[in-house]
């Protein structure tokens, strides 16, 4: 498969979790996110924006329906396009609401929409650290999911693990800053989950 087949693959496949989304909204349901697991949420923290920009997106559309409704095939290709920004900007939207980040008993799985998904076993973590920042400056190494500039949570790992960019290109990953809506408790759940004593072995019969 050449460079530009798999990144429009790629792109397909990010498109089809957007637009799966909306049910799940709607449904009012989570992804990925199993029995007993912790889900911790960081839409509400971009939700003002995204709602803004649909905003305007109506206003443009409005506006462009305005200036070329004597021009009917432009007007159309114009139509199209507008509708489909449209429902890409609340299909992100919704995919942030449905794909929190997931503390489980081994792993923590950190999201970004639908196109940043990326599980980190919790034996990988070194530390984890409440920490407010509002400056990321790009770093090999360093994933950074802030929202508005901003993030609360700051994980060290003790090795790397690979993380793809949405055009597929593999980045190791040392150190993770992410934001939560309960970047306090998503913290402390981390910190319980790496101390929770293993499970005895079943004694032999």
């Amino acid at each position: 498969m050449s460079a530009l087949a798999r990144t429009l693959t790629r792109a397909l496949r990010h498109e089809a979790r957007v637009l799966t989304s909306y049910g799940m909204w709607v449904t009012r349901r989570r992804h990925g996110v199993p029995a007993g697991a912790s889900a911790f949420g960081y839409a509400r923290g971009q939700a003002v924006m995204m709602y803004a920009f649909a905003f305007v997106c109506v206003v443009e559309s409005l506006g462009m329906w305005a200036l070329l409704k004597d021009h009917p095939v432009l007007h159309r290709v114009v139509l199209v396009l507008d509708v489909y920004t449209l429902v890409m900007v609340l299909g992100l939207h919704a995919a942030s609401v449905t794909r929190p980040h997931v503390v489980t008993a081994d792993a923590l799985r950190v999201r970004r929409g639908a196109h940043v998904d990326l599980r980190i076993p919790l034996e990988l973590i070194a530390e984890v650290r409440r920490e407010n920042r509002f400056t990321h400056t790009p770093r090999d190494g360093e994933l950074n999911l802030d929202v508005g500039s901003q993030t609360g949570v700051t994980v060290e790992l003790t090795s790397p693990v690979r993380h793809f960019t949405f055009l597929g290109r593999p980045k190791d990953i040392r150190l993770v800053r992410l934001y939560a809506e309960e970047a306090d408790e998503l913290a402390r759940a981390l910190t319980r989950a790496r101390t929770a004593p293993s499970p005895a072995p079943d004694r032999p019969a």
